[in-house]
């Protein structure tokens, strides 16, 4: 067993000094910093067991002053990087005002997962790719220059969009879906200053640097994610999440739709992003823009369908995503158009995993 020391932070400035890179590991690789935050832990426990992560000092940021989730003046919402998943799924206002949110969240992990899972946790979760996870094998993420090899293996649960040469898993979270499609942004601190991201830029395709994950910098911190006004959409969205089994399976595929409608049924704005089929959340807003001012029905929806998924290089076992994926956008689209928050008042979500 390896020695680990354990501390209690006490303030975002302690918390920049303990990740700060020491010596000359400027950019030291996720399985190699000496240093390693914990929140909910619900993902940093299971890699620290198989040793893919293998810290010497856990930080404990729960204290930090990071769990709020507020209105904003502009209309949008702030959720805080140590809001746990349950709680910002049942806000009242984020039920509401971003009702595919909560749906997406309801949708992932088990219940007991959401009560200990942190908003930052949630965006910095490690793929679930099988190869991965067995230190054993070649695999760029945990072993950079080493191979992929879930490339001629087995792909079922890999990527079929965005891939490269080096690495075709894909991201794992329903969250981060949703909140690709509602454009959020990424608020992160470091020692020279604060910056905001993104959410499209948050997340990194594999390139030939599978071994990173995103572009947060490694002394920087999630301290929140901003939610940009999106009232329009709050009436027709759906999060779709085809997987396996009901509780606690990932995205063979996922869809988070949402539509802005004219009084004539027509597109004013959509937006469709894709899980469970690349390194990240998958969006194609010239795609979408596509659909501006055309009747919301199943021949619009299936040319933005085809439009997401051009270009998909399915390989071996995972070929059923292409046609999956289709008929997933179309559906999901389709139930948006119907409407997002049923005759309670409560978002209109198709599943929550138990």
């Amino acid at each position: 067993m390896m020695p680990l020391s354990y501390a209690r932070a006490d303030s975002i400035e302690a918390t920049l000094t303990a990740i700060a890179p020491r010596g000359h590991a400027v950019h030291p690789l996720p399985s190699e910093a000496p240093v390693r935050l914990i929140a909910g832990g619900t993902n940093l426990t299971d890699l620290m067991k198989l040793q893919l992560m293998r810290p010497s000092h856990l930080f404990d940021i729960n204290r930090l002053p990071l769990d709020s989730i507020t209105s904003q003046p502009d209309g949008g919402m702030r959720l805080g990087a140590l809001a746990r998943n349950a709680d910002t799924a049942y806000h009242p206002e984020v039920e509401t005002r971003y009702p595919l949110l909560s749906a997406a969240i309801l949708a992932g992990a088990s219940a007991q997962i959401r009560n200990m899972a942190s908003n930052g946790g949630n965006l910095l979760q490690r793929t679930r790719c099988m190869y991965f996870y067995d230190s054993a094998t070649a695999c760029n993420k945990h072993t950079p220059g080493s191979g992929c090899s879930a490339i001629g293996g087995l792909t079922k649960y890999n990527a079929i969009l965005g891939a490269s040469p080096h690495c075709i898993a894909t991201h794992p979270s329903d969250m981060c879906v949703a909140l690709a499609a509602l454009n959020a942004v990424v608020h992160v601190q470091g020692r020279t200053g604060e910056r905001d991201i993104a959410f499209a830029d948050f997340h990194r395709l594999p390139g030939e640097h599978p071994e990173l994950d995103s572009t947060l910098a490694p002394d920087e911190l999630i301290v929140h994610i901003d939610l940009p006004e999106a009232q329009r959409f709050a009436a027709h969205s759906a999060y779709l999440k085809i997987r396996e089994r009901l509780s606690y399976a990932f995205a063979l595929v996922s869809v988070a739709a949402a539509l802005d409608l004219a009084e004539d049924d027509s597109i004013r704005d959509v937006r469709v992003a894709l899980g469970g089929v690349a390194h990240k959340p998958w969006r194609r807003p010239e795609a979408e823009a596509q659909l501006v001012g055309l009747p919301a029905n199943a021949d619009s929806f299936a040319r933005l369908a085809d439009a997401l998924l051009e270009g998909a290089q399915p390989q071996g076992a995972n070929a059923f995503k292409l046609p999956l994926a289709r008929r997933a956008i179309v559906r999901a689209l389709e139930v948006a158009r119907e409407g997002s928050i049923d005759n309670r008042g409560r978002p209109h979500a198709l599943e929550e995993s138990p």
